[in-house]
């Protein structure tokens, strides 16, 4: 045999092997594939190997308001082009459309994203996105997500959007019962608890923790324009309480959803949580022409590919938070 077929045979079977593990190399690189299931560790959520982890990410919004963007494709170009760590799949409850109008497509919105996530590597909150205590619903939903995705350690129970009338009390009988049944099924994924007042009174469980359970973290909201060092010290006087606290909702406009974007105060929030290691998402993945907190615009596609003239400010800025990360 030719001595020169030989060494082109042998070159091309090297040239083969560096691609193969190019494309694991590749696929290591995710953070699941990094960090693995995460847990709690005192207040800081930790990777499989107990090293401090902190997500950022964007919710996605009410899922029966925008359902155009429940797809796949949409997750996969957060995680790559906005370097997501992860998403937020905001499964709406009580609106029409929600999950007690329509449970099987809640579901199937849910399921679209989290397997977006799971292909993509990256985390997904999966957020039980309501205002008042519904517990039987609840429990049915849950019980299908525990089920179906214990194994994935891409998951992350979100039991309640934002307590707005419900006492702290109420709120945490309610997640008890949740937690308890999530953990039939799941035995270790992270659950996050929110707290009365749209997430803003973080001092309750403080004062009053869930104990019992492993793996539980409470939930601050804060929109730039309305929250500022008043709540970041609330937040603060909790994590010295040993609270462990997870950012699941923000943005840097008014609370409302719209006003101005105060950029300045944004950047305290950001800086705040990122020296204490703590994880944020901003909202949302939505089109709302007269929302300042929508990142999309009307025209832009569904399925992710969105250059900046698809993006609306917050869209814009947020890109650009996460991919300095």
């Amino acid at each position: 045999m030719n001595i020169n077929f030989i060494k082109m045979k042998r070159l091309f079977i090297l040239l083969l092997c560096s691609s193969a593990f190019g494309v694991k190399a590749q696929t290591v690189a995710t953070p699941v594939a990094r960090y693995g299931f995460l847990s709690v560790d005192g207040t800081q959520l930790v990777s499989q190997n107990k090293q401090p982890v902190a997500l950022h990410g964007v919710s996605f919004g009410w899922h029966c308001f925008w359902p155009r963007f429940y797809n796949a494709q949409a997750v996969e170009w957060l995680a790559k082009d906005w370097h997501a760590t992860v998403v937020r799949a905001a499964i709406g409850v009580e609106p029409k459309d929600g999950y007690i109008d329509d449970p099987k497509t809640a579901v199937t919105d849910a399921e679209n994203i989290i397997d977006g996530a799971i292909k993509s590597g990256i985390y997904v909150m999966v957020d039980w996105h309501l205002h008042h205590i519904n517990l039987d619903s609840a429990m049915q939903f849950f019980t299908i997500i525990a089920k179906k995705y214990h194994r994935y350690p891409n998951i992350i129970y979100e039991l309640f959007n934002e307590p707005v009338y419900s006492s702290w009390t109420d709120v945490k009988n309610y997640s008890e019962k949740l937690i308890a049944l999530i953990r039939k099924y799941d035995k270790k994924n992270v659950i996050l608890v929110g707290c009365p007042h749209w997430d803003q009174d973080i001092n309750l469980p403080a004062a009053d923790p869930i104990t019992g359970y492993k793996n539980i973290m409470y939930t601050v909201h804060f929109y730039a324009g309305t929250h500022r060092e008043e709540l970041r010290r609330r937040s603060d006087s909790a994590l010295a309480k040993g609270l462990p606290v997870f950012i699941s909702e923000s943005g840097g406009m008014e609370a409302s959803g719209g006003g101005a974007i105060d950029t300045t105060e944004w950047h305290k929030w950001i800086h705040w949580a990122d020296q204490r290691k703590i994880s944020w998402v901003v909202w949302s993945i939505s089109d709302r022409e007269e929302e300042t907190c929508s990142m999309i615009k009307k025209a832009a596609p569904s399925t992710g590919g969105w250059a900046n003239d698809d993006l609306k400010p917050s869209g814009i800025y947020t890109r650009e938070l996460l991919r300095k990360e």
